[in-house]
């Protein structure tokens, strides 16, 4: 029996080495992918590779049950079509922990677990997030970075756009700095509260 293993992230913003330093040393292969949890099987570029490349006896690895699905539902979705195609499981940490051949409560627990958690950062996130709007509301200073010019700024980083090549197309539309370019640490900020946006709503 071979363990090969898939690393998943919903974005190419996010870091992937604490999963690799937990799959490298022990299994033949890694294969890795940046898209959302909530893909189905077919459209995963990583977990369609790493079946493919699977061979009879062999075992699918990830560090936690949720590097198979974002929420419970997706999981739950692909667990099921790996043990019907019979292809069996090792989750290395977490509450799912163990070699799996078939579905059962521990992971629909720690599947269940990973969406709470999930949920609770997101909740919080929005929280903070409001609670900075009120103070701005109250006399702090507003936000350099609009929702336009994060738009823009997501635009021309996916054009390959470093961030100091991204700030002279911006311009700053009112304010005391109106017709200026906001600091390459403003538009470093935004670029980062949306990419942590856009992995929560993944």
């Amino acid at each position: 029996m071979a363990l090969v293993g898939l690393v998943r992230v919903s974005t190419d913003k996010q870091n992937v080495d604490r999963q690799h330093d937990a799959l490298d040393p022990i299994c033949v292969k890694v294969f890795e992918e940046k898209v959302s949890g909530k893909l189905a099987v077919v459209d995963r570029p990583g977990l369609s590779a790493a079946l493919d490349y699977l061979r009879d006896g062999d075992m699918l690895c990830v560090q936690e049950v949720d590097r198979l699905g974002r929420d419970t539902l997706t999981g739950l979705m692909t667990l099921a079509e790996l043990f019907e195609r019979g292809v069996a499981v090792k989750v290395l940490t977490g509450v799912g922990a163990g070699e799996h051949k078939e579905m059962n409560l521990l992971l629909e627990l720690a599947l269940v677990l990973a969406s709470e958690r999930r949920r609770d950062i997101v909740k919080k996130t929005k929280d903070g997030l409001a609670a900075a709007r009120a103070r701005g509301r109250v006399g702090g200073r507003r936000p350099v970075m609009t929702e336009a010019l994060t738009i823009q700024a997501v635009a021309l980083r996916e054009k390959g756009f470093s961030i100091r090549q991204i700030q002279p197309h911006l311009r700053i539309a009112d304010g005391k700095n109106k017709g200026k370019n906001p600091s390459t640490g403003a538009i470093s900020q935004a670029l980062r509260a949306h990419d942590a946006a856009k992995e929560m709503a993944e």
